[in-house]
């Protein structure tokens, strides 16, 4: 007992000299007295009444008590990590932004990853499009890069914008649903609103539910100026291009994740950087000349619309790596303020009326959310360079200006009177590009913007097989969930519009007759906005854009950071497992031990492994493939297990990659000859070349031709 007491008393003794890692600093208040007692409030006797000259509960219950700030309005759900942008190719024929023309020249970025319509405390894969915010601390300021996974957006001038935001919140009599686009109030404005077309077409890809947030494309969506030093200036739209391809999961298996971890694309950015695999990105222009502007079929004005590569390529110049997560979430990643309004000399507006109204929106909500006009001064939104200016007071301000004057023009002698930068040696200004603008007063639309159809078509039909399948099948899900039947109606007259035979496909899915076009409530919204509506396209030859799919940026030669579930028990071949495993890690992916309980197994030969998760915490669905290990005993009970086969099944139904480790040619594995004669990517572990042949496999990413074939069965 003595010896039991001693060991307790020890672990005690250890446990108080190492609860505080911050050594012997000692516990204060906010201004800095030290505390003795932070456990308990001053209380008239033991168990009488607090009091309220407990300045020190004051203090700490106060700050919980405002410790949190308003969430964004959209983008409320992020995740946030600090990087590297290094130019390889400077481009002075185009700006004169410092951190574009110096050769080499490395620039430190922090990006924040979001979803847009849910709340923070929603889930990670909702269908919806994705933010993709970079501020770069260049040495001519900040720059911030404010843009999406996907290219277009829905509207085209942003006084919509509130419209298309409360539509797409939770219902306003009952909040509901949350995170989603999948009922009636955004269905009855999208199906009003035609420009929203198009987008709604990327919105029912696959590039709304990506696999990662270091699998997604990057785009600055609208319109950008480039300015060089001699004052030229083109159009340009900025790209980023993820170096492990862009992926998606599927609807079935993002529903799922939903479930078992909310947090799946948060948790895989930060345990990637954790881990030193850090997600690059090649950053691109694709610039816009005048004389090409001209020969455009569209508006590059109208955000709605995206310029494929094919007809303008992308000039990739550098490369953004993330390595480092942030020191803390609310800090950094929740206190982040981007503005498009964030400009350095060499880059500037268009007359995109999206982003027009941008400038201001922008620059509002980080006033209200951060609740005062001192946000720049916050760490994670300080600009490297030095602030020169007599903007004083405020809310919240952390600089101390030493200057007697506060204000410009003064004459007061030592204070550095901070004269325009034009003047100043070194100094680069900030100019707008002198472009031109005349006509009358209006609110009205360019008749350039009318056209709403043709680019929701050309993208429907540049996409593959089963890119066209997933998207049928996701409006067959949203329009199946709203209750209105009118609704449902009046979107199919979209979609005829678009492609008669997606109409027909899915309406027949959602009980309604396809009608001959767009409905008279729809004319008379567009109308309103353009009188002489609509403009439809000429359907009489159709383009295709492979690069408008999404298959044509995957990445087929690598599964580095790919995660592998080896389903495992008791018996198992350790010589097969420690050959799998070896192979898999030396290609950069990871091998997860997963069965019934936490602890270590014993293979048939004796050796002991221990296990990463069991089948309870983890899901067949957090995985990218599966490999079920060989031995007789091991699989046997791996296949007795409920939990085990629904694992199997799921990943067979997501078209993931399953391995089945081999026993011996008198053995017959029945769940293996089962699946695999019902869709590719199912192997069975024989020969050494078959590890070979599972890894390119997994590489693939999905073995979609097997969703298409068992569709075609049924």
């Amino acid at each position: 007992m003595k010896k039991t007491n001693g060991k307790i008393a020890g672990l005690k003794n250890e446990a108080k000299t190492s609860a505080c890692p911050q050594g012997n600093r000692a516990l204060t208040s906010n201004q800095g007295l030290p505390i003795k007692d932070d456990f308990n409030t001053l209380r008239a006797g033991s168990r009488g009444p607090s009091l309220l000259e407990d300045f020190l509960f004051r203090e700490k219950i106060f700050h919980f008590d405002h410790e949190r700030i308003p969430e964004r309005v959209v983008h409320a759900r992020g995740a946030g990590a600090h990087g590297v942008f290094k130019l390889h190719t400077p481009i002075p024929e185009f700006t004169k932004a410092k951190f574009l023309t110096e050769p080499n020249k490395e620039t430190e970025v922090f990006v924040r990853f979001s979803t847009v319509v849910g709340s923070r405390g929603s889930t990670d894969l909702a269908r919806d499009v994705r933010g993709f915010a970079i501020k770069f601390y260049t040495d001519e300021g900040i720059f911030d890069l404010v843009g999406n996974n996907m290219p277009v957006f829905f509207i085209q001038d942003a006084i919509n914008f509130p419209d298309l935001v409360h539509s797409l919140k939770p219902e306003p009599r009952n909040e509901i649903p949350q995170a989603a686009s999948a009922h009636n109030t955004f269905w009855d404005f999208a199906s009003l609103m035609p420009e929203t077309a198009h987008t709604v077409m990327w919105l029912m890809s696959d590039r709304a539910i990506p696999r990662s947030y270091r699998m997604m494309q990057g785009f600055g969506v609208n319109t950008f100026k480039l300015i060089n030093a001699e004052g030229t200036s083109v159009f340009v739209k900025f790209h980023f291009r993820p170096h492990l391809g862009v992926h998606s999961v599927v609807w079935d298996e993002a529903q799922k994740i939903s479930g078992r971890n909310p947090d799946f694309h948060r948790e895989d950015l930060w345990d990637a950087i954790e881990a030193g695999k850090y997600p690059v990105w090649d950053f691109g222009v694709q610039i816009i000349s005048k004389e090409d502007e001209a020969k455009l079929e569209f508006d590059i004005m109208d955000a709605t619309k995206v310029i494929p590569e094919e007809i303008i390529p992308i000039q990739y110049i550098g490369t953004m790596q993330l390595n480092k997560n942030p020191d803390n979430y609310f800090a950094e990643t929740e206190q982040v303020a981007f503005h498009p309004g964030h400009l350095v000399p060499g880059i500037d507006f268009s007359d995109d009326p999206l982003l027009q109204g941008r400038l201001f929106s922008y620059l509002d909500t980080q006033l209200s959310r951060l609740g005062s006009p001192n946000f720049h001064e916050l760490p994670i939104n300080r600009p490297k360079k030095n602030i020169h200016n007599f903007r004083r007071d405020g809310m919240m301000r952390h600089e101390v200006p030493q200057e007697v004057p506060n204000y410009n023009p003064h004459s007061s002698s030592g204070s550095g009177c901070p004269y325009l930068s034009s003047v100043m040696k070194g100094e680069t200004p900030f100019e707008t590009d002198p472009g031109t603008s005349s006509g009358d007063k209006v609110r009205k639309r360019s008749e350039t913007f009318a056209d709403h159809f043709s680019q929701a078509r050309i993208f429907y039909h540049s996409q593959t097989p089963i890119g066209k399948k997933h998207i049928q099948d996701a409006f067959s899900f949203e329009l199946g969930k709203v209750t209105r039947e009118e609704v449902r109606q009046r979107y199919i007259g979209i979609l005829v519009v678009i492609d008669s035979d997606l109409a027909k496909i899915v309406a027949d899915r959602v009980g309604v007759a396809v009608p001959d076009g767009l409905s008279e409530e729809t004319l008379q919204v567009a109308r309103q906005i353009f009188e002489d509506y609509p403009k439809l396209p000429n359907y009489n030859e159709d383009k295709i854009f492979p690069s408008l799919s999404m298959e044509y940026h995957c990445s087929y030669d690598s599964i580095k950071t790919r995660k592998v579930a080896a389903l495992i028990e008791d018996g198992f071949d350790f010589e097969e497992f420690q050959q799998v495993k070896k192979r898999i890690e030396q290609e950069g992916a990871i091998l997860n031990v997963v069965t019934s309980k936490l602890g270590e197994l014993r293979s048939k030969t004796g050796q002991l492994v221990k296990i990463d998760y069991s089948l309870l915490t983890m899901d067949s669905v957090l995985f990218d493939a599966l490999y079920i290990v060989g031995g007789k005993e091991s699989k046997s009970r791996v296949y007795a297990n409920v939990t085990a086969q629904s694992y199997i099944s799921d990943a067979f139904k997501h078209n993931k990659t399953i391995g089945f480790g081999y026993d011996s040619k008198e053995e017959h594995d029945l769940m293996y000859v089962s699946l695999a004669n019902k869709g590719p990517g199912v192997i069975l572990l024989e020969e050494e070349s078959d590890i070979e042949t599972f890894i390119q496999s997994i590489a693939l990413h999905r073995n979609w031709s097997r969703e298409l074939l068992l569709d075609q069965m049924l």
